[in-house]
């Protein structure tokens, strides 16, 4: 019982250390991509090529002053930080990230938690980021922070529903909700659920983009409107936080991508963890790619693309899943 507990407790350190790590060199690698992308250096100074640039942003915002508005609601905004990065920090729970091992005699799952409904539980972790945004938006007193919280809710609600439907159809064709068997179940390269599932795939691309309020969907923030939206009032680790957040929400969506339709960890001649963290690094290149190409969609641009669009394509897929089910039976 307690080598469990042990075991345990050094898979959540490692994941933990690994995410935090993951998210400052996103910072790093976001810079240094985007700079590419638009002819410019990027960061070179601090460090070889630039890679000790997070640590000093990290320094740099740890010593800034915690500015709070006069008229904020103290507890909430202190708060409000914390409930929009804990949830992302949570998704890990139930990611798998290797096949099971054996450590001095113990069967170890490289998983903190192989939940027989870890599907359920990354929808419903994810849907409590937006309090976050919303709260602090409320909370800091001031309506250009709170018009960017407003903004987060809808688009949250108006993705949600087709994000939720576009993981449906591996759902119905895996019938399971553990990540675990999903992953066991794509041994095989023409066994991803990519192939099974190409439009569930591309919905839950575009609906994961806007679920992490990442251009073009970043109508939350939309600086050049809401002086930086909802974290307007922010500064300091406070802002860090979102910060964090925000590039921790896109590594699990990357990671749950991968897990659900890329084969997980699987994959030819190279040790498990290594293919798991080229499917997540090919997602977060892709996610930056976008920021680089693409303008910022007006707000009715987003609403007719969640619920004329994609709603409508995410039901018709699941009801064609099923019915193609049904009759292979």
């Amino acid at each position: 019982m307690t080598a469990l507990i042990v075991i345990i407790f050094i898979k959540v350190l490692v994941v933990i250390l690994a995410v935090l790590t993951g998210c400052a060199y996103s910072t790093w690698l976001e810079r240094k991509l985007m700079a590419r992308f638009q002819h410019r250096i990027g960061p070179n100074v601090a460090g070889p090529y630039g890679l000790l640039q997070p640590i000093a942003d990290a320094i740099k915002l740890a010593f800034k002053e915690d500015i709070v508005p006069n008229n904020a609601e103290r507890l909430t905004y202190a708060l409000a930080p914390i409930v929009s990065f804990v949830p992302a920090l949570l998704t890990y729970a139930v990611v798998p990230f290797g096949p099971t091992v054996s450590i001095m005699g113990h069967q170890v799952d490289m998983v903190i938690s192989d939940m027989n409904v870890g599907v359920l539980f990354i929808f419903a972790v994810t849907s409590l980021g937006v309090y976050g945004i919303v709260l602090a938006g409320w909370s800091s007193g001031s309506k250009y922070s709170l018009l960017g919280g407003i903004r987060s809710s809808a688009q949250m609600i108006s993705y949600e529903v087709a994000y939720g439907l576009s993981i449906m159809g591996v759902i119905v064709l895996a019938g399971t909700l553990s990540l675990k068997e999903l992953v066991d179940q794509q041994a095989n390269f023409f066994d991803w659920f990519i192939f099974r599932q190409p439009v569930g795939f591309a919905l839950y691309v575009i609906c994961a983009i806007a679920e992490t309020n990442r251009a073009p969907f970043d109508l939350p923030e939309a600086e050049s409107e809401l002086v930086a939206g909802y974290h307007t009032e922010y500064s300091s680790l406070r802002f860090a936080m979102f910060f964090i957040g925000e590039y921790a929400n896109m590594i699990a969506v990357s990671a749950v991508a991968a897990t659900l339709f890329l084969g997980g960890w699987h994959g030819p001649l190279l040790p498990p963890i290594v293919w798991f963290l080229i499917k997540i690094f090919f997602f977060m290149s892709f996610y930056i790619w976008l920021r680089a190409t693409l303008p910022r969609l007006r707000y009715d641009q987003l609403m007719n693309l969640g619920w004329k669009v994609l709603f409508p394509l995410a039901l018709l897929n699941v009801m064609a899943t099923a019915f193609i089910v049904r009759m292979l039976d």
